[in-house]
């Protein structure tokens, strides 16, 4: 898990520029042995963490359709063919205008109105099993840890990854020893 403290948060009050020069911020502050990190959380009222953005969220946000763009990744998921949406896509000419344009006015949004809303957690007492089972499950590359009911920490699909690549290695190298 990355505690809270370490994760970049902005208020949900923030630009994505806030947001997007948060996560540089935070990106060259990490630690190099961890993964990257991939979102920024976002709070609300009282400092609640209400949400996240991530990269996805960050290129999703510059498009002034984006609320299509949202639903045509549902399309993707309910089995619609990618042929059809590329068809759809074109129809509506996504990213048309110039980066320059597109980041011009990106830059101004407020995070509440592209943020993803979070609500699934897991508690921090909660084996990697279980973790691994809710992440599964929920298809997510992250999810919140509490303690009692408030946000410590971010569990990350690539933090699950990398134990289970040490855990392997170490299995590997008792079977070595025992031979």
């Amino acid at each position: 898990m990355v505690p809270l403290e370490e994760y970049p948060v902005v208020s949900e009050e923030a630009t994505l520029l806030d947001a997007l020069i948060t996560f540089d911020d935070a990106m060259k502050k990490r630690d190099r042995t961890r993964q990257p990190y991939r979102a920024v959380l976002v709070s609300g009222a009282g400092g609640r963490i209400v949400g996240k953005i991530g990269q996805l969220g960050f290129l999703k946000a510059l498009e002034p359709q984006r609320a299509i763009l949202g639903d045509m990744g549902k399309l993707a998921v309910a089995g619609v063919s990618s042929q059809f949406i590329s068809s759809m896509m074109d129809h509506f000419r996504f990213f048309q205008d110039s980066l320059m344009d597109l980041c011009r006015h990106a830059r101004h949004i407020k995070v509440k109105e592209v943020m993803q809303t979070v609500t699934d957690n897991i508690d921090e007492n909660a084996s990697l099993g279980e973790a691994i089972t809710r992440i599964v499950a929920l298809q997510t590359l992250s999810i919140l840890v509490t303690r009692g009911g408030e946000v410590v920490g971010v569990l990350r699909v690539s933090d699950l990854c990398q134990e289970v690549a040490q855990q392997m290695k170490n299995i590997a190298d008792d079977q070595t020893k025992q031979d």
